[in-house]
């Protein structure tokens, strides 16, 4: 079983966390259900989780909500965790490069904190 748990920020801000919490009730199950399944699923379908191609190790969760398409990005820290630390409302076929940035961004943050610890 994997576990997730969420980026923080050196002020402790959350972003994934204000992300979820801007969702309506239905839109938030669907994503709970989600992750739900990257934690217990061994073989974890694409349509839910992929790597992203052409990014520093950067994963994506992938929600769709009738015509809406969420994302979260986030990063493996040893085998079995996973570190989501950005997510989005999805609005084009690609994934932006903005906020692939953001997320390897945060990656390099959380990494360079964890060895300072």
């Amino acid at each position: 079983m994997r576990s997730i748990i969420f980026y923080r920020t050196e002020s402790g801000k959350c972003p994934v966390e204000e992300f979820l919490d801007s969702l309506v009730g239905k839109q938030a199950k669907k994503v709970t259900w989600v992750l739900r399944l990257i934690q217990e699923l061994d073989v974890i379908p694409k349509q839910y989780f992929k790597k992203l191609t052409n990014t520093d190790d950067i994963w994506e969760v992938r929600i769709q909500f009738g015509n809406n398409i969420f994302r979260i990005l986030g990063f493996f820290d040893e085998s079995k965790l996973i570190i989501l630390n950005h997510a989005f409302v999805k609005k084009s076929q690609k994934t932006p490069k903005n906020d692939i940035k953001i997320a390897e961004q945060r990656k390099t943050d959380y990494l360079r904190r964890k060895i300072n610890e």
